[in-house]
């Protein structure tokens, strides 16, 4: 299902005395962060344009306008970060638009259930999908997914012996 904003992280903490704030990204590079040029705060989604961004470590540091201590800064932790849709290319799906979509078998056309969990690993993410049996899928494009069609909310999948959890 293909959604308006997507939340990117959250705010975790000031980072410094001049007013900058930390975002912990959810399960995206924070690099791939950098190059947003608005944010949306809160359950509120106020739209912010930071005057700097940059990674340091495996965090975001933004810099919000009229936010010049660190007290200010504080104002804003644990408070969620979205993106919009829009501002994102829009052949690339997200973790959020996937939870929910049928999961099929791009062999046989067997519907498997519906994607439940989406896991982060270091080769790649893996795709719980829930249905009489249950499946633990790598992300893995061409190889194991084949396509993720977020206008009719299904998966295509490749499905090897084993797959299932509940198979020796």
């Amino acid at each position: 299902m293909k959604l308006d904003f997507i939340q990117v992280g959250r705010i975790v903490n000031a980072h410094g005395i001049r007013g900058e704030v930390r975002l912990l990204p959810r399960g995206f590079d924070p690099a791939f962060l950098t190059t947003f040029k608005t944010f949306y705060l809160g359950k509120e989604k106020t739209p912010v344009v930071p005057t700097a961004n940059h990674v340091h470590k495996s965090f975001v540091l933004l810099k919000f306008p009229g936010v010049d201590d660190m007290n200010a800064a504080l104002t804003y932790k644990e408070r969620p970060v979205f993106i919009r849709r829009d501002d994102a290319d829009a052949s690339v799906p997200f973790d959020e638009e996937l939870l929910g979509m049928d999961v099929k078998n791009a062999d046989t056309g067997e519907r498997l259930g519906k994607l439940t969990l989406v896991e982060d690993y270091p080769a790649s993410k893996v795709f719980t999908v829930t249905g009489e049996k249950t499946y633990l899928i790598p992300a893995v494009p061409d190889v194991f997914i084949v396509s993720a069609d977020l206008e009719s909310n299904v998966m295509e999948v490749h499905i090897l012996k084993g797959m299932a959890s509940d198979e020796n």
